[in-house]
């Protein structure tokens, strides 16, 4: 796995979004307030899972995990374009490229698969209310979590392993603002069609294998939904479900567009790539707290909790202060 093949150029050119340089503060300070709000805003959600017992359940604790993938996903590529908006040498290394493809693709194959889980776990919930705590167990829910995140590294590592072996001697130029695997082949002078049928072949069968899982899911939620005889409770138990959804939607539809749009430097790949990995991993947690009650309970109760602890501490701080002076 050595990166000798690699000796003909040793960086690539990230074109970014704009090439107009009047446009790259603007670009900074509105990419910059997204990173800072993705970053609060999940680390919001795990603090809250973690820390109030009302959410210590599977559908939480699978979103405890998606919201750590959001943080890992939003830092594999947000920073580096930040750090090129601000740079006049738009540039990174071969193997800092490498490292932000390996990344890019395990995290965003891990959330795919995460997404697939979440969705069985709504089945069981609704389809099955009264089995749901003999069937999601501790132990199932962290096997199902692990295994999606075993997944998603063994699709990356087999992708980046080819990948590795690739000359690069053409231009260096990327028409992206990150480094992403179908935005290289166009760089190498080596024989990509191994790459190239890996990268389909693998994309393919985890996109297949997770969406169908997820609509094999929602088939049974979805008759069981319209089932109901009273309107309150279909919205009700519907309601569950539409977060889930909603996030399904936004990250399968832009990532499909980017992996299978052949033309990497079309706007609507360089849009489609700002949506899965800059503004998903931003509106996730929102999704969840604006349409989930429990969550909005357990972010006033955590709050409440942290609020009068430094209260007490305040006090006593202050007792402490006038002891002394005394």
């Amino acid at each position: 796995m050595a990166l000798g093949n690699h000796s003909t150029i040793t960086e690539f050119i990230l074109l970014g979004l704009s090439a107009d340089p009047k446009m790259q503060a603007p670009l900074f300070v509105l990419f910059l307030v997204i990173y800072l709000q993705t970053m609060i805003g999940n680390l919001i959600m795990m603090l809250v899972i973690r820390m109030d017992s009302h959410l210590h359940t599977p559908m939480y604790f699978f979103l405890s995990h998606l919201s750590f993938l959001d943080l890992c996903f939003s830092s594999a590529t947000v920073p580096k374009m930040l750090e090129n908006l601000l740079s006049q040498r738009k540039t990174i290394s071969v193997r800092g490229c490498l490292a932000q493809v390996f990344f890019v693709f395990d995290t965003g194959g891990t959330e795919g698969c995460l997404l697939s889980v979440m969705a069985y776990d709504r089945y069981v919930a609704i389809c099955h209310p009264l089995l749901y705590g003999q069937k999601m167990t501790n132990k199932l829910c962290k096997g199902l979590a692990w295994g999606s995140w075993g997944l998603g590294f063994l699709d990356a590592f087999i992708n980046i392993l080819l990948a590795m072996s690739l000359d690069f001697c053409e231009d260096q130029s990327i028409p992206h603002y990150s480094c992403e695997l179908p935005s290289l082949f166009p760089l190498s002078c080596s024989d990509i069609s191994m790459n190239f049928t890996v990268l389909l072949c693998s994309s393919l069968l985890h996109a297949l294998v997770t969406c169908v899982l997820i609509v094999f899911s929602y088939a049974p939620i979805v008759s069981t939904i319209l089932s109901i005889n009273s309107s309150s409770g279909r919205s009700k138990t519907f309601f569950t479900c539409s977060s889930h959804l909603t996030v399904v939607l936004l990250f399968y539809c832009s990532a499909f567009l980017r992996y299978f749009i052949p033309n990497s430097s079309s706007p609507l790949v360089l849009i489609s790539s700002v949506q899965y990995s800059v503004v998903t991993p931003l509106v996730n947690p929102l999704i969840y707290s604006l349409k989930n009650n429990e969550v909005k309970a357990a972010v006033r109760r955590t709050f409440t909790k942290y609020l009068q602890y430094f209260r007490y501490l305040t006090t006593v701080r202050r007792r402490w202060i006038i002891s002394l002076l005394e």
